[in-house]
């Protein structure tokens, strides 16, 4: 029996809807990741961009547990010397909660080419008004 490997052209791809509002960080970018990557599906090939697109709305409304939303940081560095900055995730989630929800799925990519290809696929907003509603996204319930 050969094994399936998957090509690069470009296929079917889907649109998935997930709504943020009280789900977990964590549990969130981890659905995500996977999604995004294709670990869904049974075609899965680990050097093959074979995943769908994510919109994700209500970011504002995400939950971090314990202690994080003190004391987990967030850092930029401008690549001049003492160009490091910091930000807590309090503020950085009344100030840009996207960037919150595609630093964590950043962070579950493999560290290669294909995750920035891959990062390209997540569509995260704000509120529920988002402008993919002509894909027709599929709903996906996460952290239940």
């Amino acid at each position: 029996m050969k094994s399936f490997v998957a090509k690069s052209e470009p296929t079917d791809k889907k649109w998935y809807l997930i709504d943020a509002k009280g789900v977990v960080l964590g549990d969130l970018c981890v659905k995500i990741a996977n999604i995004i990557r294709g670990k869904n599906k049974p075609t899965f090939t680990p050097n093959v961009d074979c995943g769908d697109f994510v919109v994700v709305i209500n970011a504002k409304d995400i939950v971090l547990t314990g202690k994080k939303l003190d004391q987990k940081k967030y850092f930029t560095h401008s690549g001049y010397i003492g160009g490091i900055k910091e930000i807590t995730a309090r503020k950085l989630l009344t100030k840009d909660p996207e960037r919150m929800i595609k630093h964590g799925v950043w962070g579950m990519l493999p560290k290669n080419r294909l995750s920035k290809r891959l990062i390209n696929k997540l569509k995260v907003y704000i509120d529920e008004n988002h402008p993919h509603k002509a894909q027709k996204p599929q709903e996906i319930k996460v952290g239940e």
